[in-house]
């Protein structure tokens, strides 16, 4: 039975099925620690604390277990830089839609406001990137303030911040814990009827027809796939959405954005409708802005992208079953076709500029990697992204298997993710194989985790894009017209630092040792590492350009510049041309 703040707040989250709390001790969050401690574990039927090496990869493994496993996760971080640490992670898992409850500890209940040491204000602190933060003052407000807070993480699918003075946690509990259930939503939105009707109007009245998908489509695969076959339309996706729907579809053309490859772009401007699908797609530059229609269960998301001609409040999977029914089928597959054929001809082209000498290129071509990892992975990896070109080689060269994770700091784009993401979710599915694919730049910001995964011994592979430049801002630089200052560091010996970090280490600048290193560090029981030195020329531009071909760049020239390959999605491009009628094309 619980007799402190802290046992009270422990029991509430053991009750709710948490089973960990990633944070680092200290201060003014030792009642709570010492809780944890006298809790057993949780495999005594308490909880466990994972010990990281900043709070700031807390919150980040958090939000990983989180999108992962789709239940409420737990960080904390104690007063002043504890709490500040936090503020990064946090704002990932808010906008990831990650249900993360942080526990921020504060000074002594009594200094607040005396500009005491460590002094901030932490539920103005943490406003803009949780759902809900509050101060518990005193004991009597608990352990209701804690069930709220973990409610609306759930409810919202965000952050929820529960601001705990360390003398409070060390009081007496005012009220019994007792038990109250906690609801995870499960329901969807059911869109109006007429406003469904509406819709198939103007899908029935378009010639051609374009789908957008995004990661709201998550549960909706067949559904879109039979509105695609009912009105003969390409699908493209973002990179939200590629995990979901980009696998053994006969449709595909490819993504849009930055990172764009294929027919995408080309079949969103060239369609009579496009049709969004449970994305907000924040690149509102890659998008028509006309003869577009949206479909979203949050409401807040239509048209804030682009011009709507119709918007759907509704869950994706709910509106089409509606939807379809009123459907005529399209007999004219033109404009698919043509976009199908568009999309294969664009990736064989960027796929034999890769490809030429490959395995005897030296510094390895981060692509190359790319493949031969996608080769390797398990069919239901959990590979984790750093922001930057590694977002680039994962959207590109990472192939979609129903099964399979790809988790990155997508909406907030915070550089360092990958290793503290994969953290958490090595931590919560200890037999699935988890591949961190980490950037020089981000690594090196919280090198520490290194640490953390040998510590824990933790069963994940990170390798390394070894290129000693800050790829991505190199090439924003050239984007913009400038000329790249401050990117090009040189390669560290990252193998060594992980070696001397305690994880099984390897090296890599043959390309041709390349796929061997990878097996072994795959195969290997506990954290391990693979180094390998890339080309930091990978991705080039023309060492002079006008303005014109720089504003020019940033929306069409950037998807030649970026196209270093696409992996297996060109097999899947060919595939699909062979369903293609052999009649003359109307």
């Amino acid at each position: 039975m619980a007799t402190t703040v802290a046992d009270q707040l422990i029991e509430v989250l053991v009750r709710a099925g948490v089973r960990r709390i990633y944070g680092l001790v200290g201060d003014s969050l030792n009642p709570i620690v010492d809780a944890v401690r006298r809790s057993g574990g949780a495999a005594e039927g308490g909880i466990d604390w994972v010990h990281v090496h900043n709070e700031e990869s807390g919150a980040l493994a958090a939000s990983a277990e989180a999108q992962l496993t789709g239940t409420l996760a737990v960080c904390a971080g104690s007063c002043g830089p504890g709490n500040t640490h936090l503020i990064q992670g946090l704002y990932d898992a808010h906008r990831s839609g990650a249900p993360v409850l942080a526990i921020a500890s504060h000074i002594p209940s009594t200094q607040i406001g005396t500009g005491y040491f460590q002094e901030t204000h932490p539920t103005a602190l943490f406003a803009e990137c949780s759902s809900w933060v509050e101060l518990v003052s005193s004991p009597a407000q608990m352990p209701r303030l804690q069930r709220i807070a973990m409610q609306t993480a759930l409810a919202d699918g965000g952050v929820s911040v529960l601001v705990i003075p360390g003398d409070v946690t060390a009081e007496a509990v005012a009220h019994p814990t007792g038990a109250s259930d906690l609801v995870a939503p499960t329901s969807v939105v059911v869109p109006a009827r007429d406003r469904v009707e509406a819709l198939a109007g103007h899908v029935n009245r378009a010639r051609s027809v374009t789908l957008f998908v995004g990661a709201g489509a998550r549960d909706a695969r067949t559904e879109v796939l039979t509105l695609a076959d009912r009105v003969k339309a390409p699908v493209g996706h973002s990179l939200g959405g590629k995990e979901w729907i980009q696998y053994d579809n006969p449709y595909d053309v490819g993504m849009s954005g930055l990172l764009g490859y294929g027919a995408c772009y080309e079949a969103c401007h060239e369609a009579d409708l496009l049709v969004l699908l449970g994305t907000d797609f924040p690149y509102d530059g890659f998008l028509p802005q006309a003869h577009t229609v949206q479909i979203d269960r949050d409401g807040r998301h239509l048209g804030r992208r682009t011009l709507l001609d119709l918007g759907v409040e509704g869950d994706v999977g709910e509106t089409l079953r509606m939807l379809l029914p009123l459907l005529d089928e399209k007999a004219d597959r033109s404009f698919l076709d043509r976009m199908l054929r568009h999309h294969a001809d664009a990736l064989e082209h960027v796929v034999d500029a890769y490809t030429s000498k490959v395995e005897e290129h030296t510094p390895v071509h981060p692509e190359f990697v790319a493949d031969v990892l996608d080769d390797e992975l398990a069919d239901d990896a959990v590979v984790t992204v750093d922001t930057g070109m590694c977002n680039v080689w994962a959207a590109r060269y990472i192939s979609p298997t129903g099964r399979r994770r790809i988790i990155g700091s997508f909406r907030h784009g915070t550089m360092a993710n990958a290793l503290p993401q994969a953290i958490g979710a090595a931590t919560a599915f200890p037999g699935r194989q988890v591949v961190s694919m980490s950037g020089d730049g981000g690594l090196t910001m919280l090198l520490g985790e290194l640490l953390t995964a040998a510590e824990h011994d933790l069963d994940l592979t990170v390798v390394a894009f070894n290129n000693g430049a800050l790829g991505m801002i190199r090439l924003e630089m050239m984007v913009a017209g400038y000329p790249s200052f401050q990117t090009d560091h040189g390669p560290a010996d990252l193998g060594a630092l992980a070696a001397a970090a305690g994880l099984h280490s390897a090296t890599v600048t043959d390309p041709r040792t390349l796929r061997g290193a990878l097996r072994t560090a795959l195969d290997h029981k506990g954290p391990s590492f693979v180094d390998v030195r890339t080309d930091p020329n990978a991705l080039s531009i023309p060492p002079h350009i006008t303005g014109e071909q720089v504003r020019g760049f940033a929306l069409a020239g950037m998807r030649t510049v970026l196209a270093g390959g696409v992996g297996k999605m060109v097999d899947l491009a060919r595939s699909n041309l062979r369903s293609i009628p052999r009649h003359p094309l109307r």
